[in-house]
C-alpha cells in the first residue's frame, strides 16, 4: 500500500483529493472570477486600477486580435515584459486564441533569449518597448514574423504616464520606431471588440505553457504545461488556504509573473479567489514595496526567502517606519527558507510564512508546508492533495527507500508536465513509468529524505553534489551551517576544482552590514557543526551574491567566476 502519512498532517478542511478536476482551459477560471465579481479590482499599477470585467474583456479582444494577426490553435506566442497589466490580459488573450505562452525573463541574454525563441518555434511575440531591439536584435535566427509592442505608460495614471512622458521615456529606451510589419499593441486592441474573440475549442489537452527550465547546465529546455495541469496546481494550492475569502483579499505580486512561481501560485491562484494583484515590476526596489504594502495592505504575499530576508533588515522596517501587519499569507518558494527569516518575518507581520517546493516540470507546486499547522525546519512540507512522493535510490533509480533514508524524491500528480519540447531523451530519463500500474513518475533531481510524519526535506541538488577526496558533501547543509552565523546575511556554497581533493567546497559569504568576518571565524563555527571534509577549504568574502530573478542564488556562476579568476577553462 502506497505511503500517505502526510495526510494525517493536513490542516483542517484540506481535502486528500479533489478528483474530480474540472475539465477546462486555464482561462475559465478568469471568464468565471469577472462573471462573479465584475467591478473587483483585478490589478493595481502604479496607482491604477482595471477591474476583473475589464481585463477580461482586453483579454478577449487581445486574443481577437492575435487571430486576426495569423495566430492559430497551438501556435506559441512570447510575452517579453516584466510584472504590468499588459502582461496579465495578453496572457490570457494568447490562450483564448488558442495559443500557447512562452513567458520569458526580459534580462536575458542576446544568446538565451535567442535560444528560446528559435526553439519554441515562436512567431509572435508580446514586447515592452523598452526591449524591442533586443528582440529585433536576435530576431533573424528565430522563426519570429511579427512583434506587438506596448509601453508601460499605457496603463499608468494620467498624471503618472504624462510625467514618463516627459522625463523618462526617451532616456530609459522606451521611446522605439517599430520596423516593417510590427505593431503596437493599442492598435491591435483598438481594431477589435471583445465580442469578436474567435471561440476556439480550447480543452484541458491543449498546450498552454513553454516554460524555459535547466538552463544552470546548459541552453534550457521547454517544459510543456498543459491547461489541466496548470488548473490542477491552481486548485490544488487554492484547497491549501481553505480559510480566505474569496473575492477579499489582496496580493503583493513581487515576483516575476515570467516565472512559473509567479505565474501560478501568484497570478493563477490571485485570480481563481478574486484577488486584486498589487503589482510590482521590479522586486529589487525595495522602497517600491514598502510603499505599495503601505498604500494597499496586502493579506497574500508569495516570494522568497531573499526578499523576505531583505525586508527583514530594511533599516525603515527595522525603525518601525513600516507596518506589515495586514500581511496575513506568506509563500515562499525557489530557495531554502531559513528559520531565523522565517521568525523574524512573522513577528513583523502576525502573518504565516510558510515554505512550499515545486519545480518548471510539475508546474508549481508540489509540497507545502502546513498553513495552520506544524512548521519544521528546514522542511518543504506536505505533499499537496492528489501528489504521490516516494524516494529511491541514488544508485539504481529504482529502489524505493524506507523512511528516513536519503534518495532522490520523485513525484506523480495532476500538474506533472506532458514533458519537454522535441526532446524525446530527456523527457524519457525525467518522466519515467516504474511499472506500478499508475503511470510516469517526475524524477525532480532533488535529493531529499522524508521523517516519519511525511514531512519532507531537501538535502541538494543531485548535479550539484560536491566530491571531495571521495567524499559526497551537499552544499545546501553547509550553507545551512553559515547561513546561522549571526554575522553572515548570504552565503553560497559550490564545488570547485582542487589538485588534491579532486574538488573541494567553496563559501562565497556577504557579511551583514557593518560587520567585520574572517576565514577563521567562519572555519571556527563549523568546527562542531561539520565533519572535517565537509568545511570550506575556500571563503571569498563578497558584497552581494549573483541570483536568478527569484532570488536563487546562482552557485554555476560563482564557480565560473572562481575559475576564472584562478585561470582554469
Amino acid at each position: 500500500m502506497a505511503d500517505t502519512r502526510w495526510l494525517q498532517h493536513y490542516d483542517p478542511g484540506v481535502p486528500p483529493s479533489l478528483i474530480p478536476y474540472p475539465q477546462v482551459p486555464l482561462h475559465h477560471l478568469l471568464v468565471e472570477t469577472a462573471r462573479e465579481f465584475p467591478d473587483r479590482p483585478c490589478t493595481i499599477f502604479k496607482g491604477a486600477s482595471l477591474t476583473y470585467s475589464q481585463i477580461d474583456r482586453l483579454s478577449d479582444r487581445f486574443a481577437a486580435g492575435l487571430t486576426a494577426l495569423g495566430v492559430r490553435r497551438g501556435d506559441r506566442v512570447v510575452i517579453f515584459m516584466p510584472n504590468t497589466p499588459q502582461f496579465v490580459f495578453t496572457f490570457y488573450g494568447i490562450l483564448k486564441a488558442g495559443g500557447a505562452v512562452v513567458a520569458t525573463n526580459p534580462l536575458y541574454s542576446a544568446r538565451e533569449i535567442e535560444h528560446q525563441l528559435a526553439d519554441s518555434g515562436a512567431e509572435f511575440a508580446v514586447v515592452m518597448s523598452n526591449f524591442y531591439n533586443r528582440i529585433k536584435e536576435v530576431q533573424p535566427g528565430t522563426s519570429l514574423k511579427k512583434v506587438v509592442v506596448t509601453k508601460i505608460k499605457e496603463y499608468l495614471p494620467p498624471a503618472l504616464s504624462l510625467a514618463f512622458t516627459l522625463t523618462q521615456e526617451q532616456k530609459q529606451g522606451h521611446r522605439v520606431a517599430l520596423a516593417d510589419g510590427d505593431v503596437w499593441l493599442k492598435d491591435v486592441l483598438s481594431g477589435v471588440k471583445a465580442q469578436a474573440r474567435p471561440r476556439v475549442d480550447v480543452g484541458p489537452d491543449d498546450v498552454a505553457l513553454f516554460q524555459y527550465s535547466g538552463g544552470t547546465t546548459g541552453l534550457a529546455k521547454a517544459a510543456i504545461a498543459l491547461h489541466r495541469n496548470l488548473v490542477a496546481n491552481t486548485l490544488q494550492i487554492r484547497a491549501w488556504t481553505p480559510g480566505t475569502k474569496e473575492g477579499t483579499a489582496i496580493t503583493l505580486m513581487a515576483i516575476p509573473l515570467f516565472h512559473v512561481y509567479g505565474l501560478v501560485a501568484g497570478l493563477s491562484h490571485s485570480i481563481n479567489i478574486g484577488s486584486t494583484l498589487v503589482l510590482i515590476p521590479n522586486p529589487r526596489d525595495l522602497p517600491d514595496v514598502l510603499g505599495h504594502i503601505k498604500q494597499y495592505r496586502p493579506t497574500i504575499f508569495p516570494g522568497v526567502p531573499t526578499m523576505f530576508n531583505a525586508l527583514n533588515n530594511h533599516p525603515g522596517v527595522i525603525a518601525g517606519k513600516f507596518d506589515l501587519s495586514s500581511i496575513q499569507v506568506c509563500l515562499s518558494g525557489s530557495a531554502p527558507l531559513l528559520l531565523d527569516t522565517k521568525t523574524r518575518f512573522e513577528a513583523l507581520t502576525h502573518g504565516k510564512l510558510f515554505e512550499g517546493y515545486g519545480l518548471s516540470e510539475a508546474p508549481t507546486a508540489t509540497h507545502c508546508n502546513p498553513l495552520m499547522g506544524k512548521n519544521k525546519e528546514g522542511s518543504i512540507g506536505l505533499p499537496l492533495p492528489d501528489v504521490e512522493c516516494k524516494l529511491v535510490s541514488l544508485d539504481d533509480g529504482v529502489t524505493e527507500l524506507a523512511q528516513g533514508e536519503i534518495g532522490e524524491i520523485v513525484v506523480r500528480g495532476p500538474q506533472v508536465m506532458k514533458g519537454y519540447w522535441h526532446m524525446p531523451t530527456e523527457t524519457a530519463n525525467t518522466l519515467r513509468d516504474m511499472g506500478d500500474g499508475g503511470g510516469a513518475w517526475l524524477f525532480t533531481g532533488d535529493i531529499g529524505r522524508m521523517d516519519d510524519e511525511g514531512y519532507f526535506y531537501i538535502v541538494d541538488r543531485k548535479k550539484e553534489l560536491i566530491k571531495a577526496g571521495g567524499f559526497q558533501v551537499w552544499p545546501r547543509e553547509i550553507e545551512e551551517v553559515i547561513a546561522a552565523h549571526p554575522k553572515v546575511l548570504e552565503v553560497g556554497v559550490a564545488g570547485v576544482p582542487d589538485a588534491h581533493r579532486g574538488e573541494t567546497a567553496k563559501a562565497w559569504i556577504v557579511p551583514r552590514p557593518g560587520e567585520a568576518l574572517t576565514e577563521q571565524e567562519i572555519k571556527d563555527w563549523c568546527q562542531d557543526k561539520l565533519a572535517k571534509f565537509k568545511i570550506p577549504t575556500l571563503i571569498e568574502f563578497r558584497s552581494e551574491l549573483p541570483k536568478t530573478t527569484v532570488g536563487k542564488v546562482l552557485r554555476r556562476e560563482l564557480v565560473r567566476e572562481h575559475k576564472e579568476k584562478v585561470g582554469i577553462k
